[in-house]
């Protein structure tokens, strides 16, 4: 359903608003207010599947950045879900330009990858036109960072189902890079990427990594995991980089701003200059 130029998208609990034309401006108002308390730092806009708050993680590897996200309302990791939420993501990126952000990011891996990479070439045009605004996408992201390292043949490791997961493998294979193994978890729920535990995860991301033929990286695909501080001990167990699609979509962000994205202590990718 095409929308009105009045309608726009303001984050909610754990749910999107559709905004009126008498109030966007007071939803903008809060965004910019809260852009100018951050000092004058440069602000990437985050457009976020689930979480209307910025993860953690931000702050942690960039906090001489100030990060606004809004919500699209995704409630389920299918393509039926993903269908839903698409017509709310240019909406949301005029909000982000209009609260001041000076880049975007698409955040959610598979809601970017899941219909090739064509489609997500054209969902990057589709936000840098909303906004005025240079734009990347979590999938563009993790391919910018398996390139930066020479990755070829990908251990892949997701939260994902097995429709999902052949679409990322195709995905990938578009991109150019060779799939030497993929398997996920199996979530589809939303609010069950917050039931894995960081031990099983790094367990199941590295028996995946050994199970593959001679594969060149390894790939932890799902931006509602967290990988942070599991990218140093799969590196060591595994021997070869690690991309994850939360630290990396958030690396080639403010690589949008124009600044220096390296970051030590946290794998080879994010401590390269």
């Amino acid at each position: 359903m095409r929308r009105s130029s009045g309608d726009r998208l303001m984050p909610g609990a754990g749910a999107v608003v559709i905004l009126r034309r008498d109030v966007l401006a007071s939803a903008i108002a809060g965004l910019a207010s809260t852009a100018l308390g951050a000092a004058a730092r440069p602000l990437l806009g985050l457009i976020a599947p689930v979480e209307v708050s910025v993860p953690p993680e931000a702050a942690i590897l960039y906090p001489g950045v100030h990060f606004e996200a809004l919500s699209v309302g995704l409630k389920t990791m299918t393509p039926e879900g993903y269908d839903l939420v698409l017509e709310r993501i240019a909406p949301a990126a005029r909000t982000l330009a209009s609260a001041g952000a000076e880049a975007i990011t698409l955040m959610g891996t598979s809601l970017s990858f899941y219909r090739g990479a064509a489609y997500n070439r054209e969902l990057t045009r589709r936000i840098r036109e909303a906004s005025g605004r240079p734009a990347t996408t979590m999938s563009t992201a993790v391919c910018d960072g398996l390139r930066s390292v020479g990755a070829r043949r990908l251990a892949v490791a997701t939260a994902y189902n097995a429709e999902v997961n052949r679409r990322l493998q195709v995905f990938l294979q578009e991109e150019g890079f060779e799939v030497r193994i993929i398997r996920g978890l199996g979530v589809e729920k939303v609010e069950d990427i917050k039931r894995v535990a960081r031990e099983s995860l790094l367990k199941f991301a590295a028996e995946v990594y050994q199970s593959a033929d001679r594969a060149d990286a390894l790939l932890v695909s799902c931006g509602g995991l967290r990988t942070l501080d599991l990218l140093v001990p799969l590196e060591a167990r595994c021997g070869v980089p690690v991309v994850s699609s939360l630290p990396h979509a958030l690396w080639a962000g403010v690589r949008l701003l124009g600044l220096s994205a390296r970051v030590a202590g946290y794998g080879r990718v994010l401590a390269q200059a």
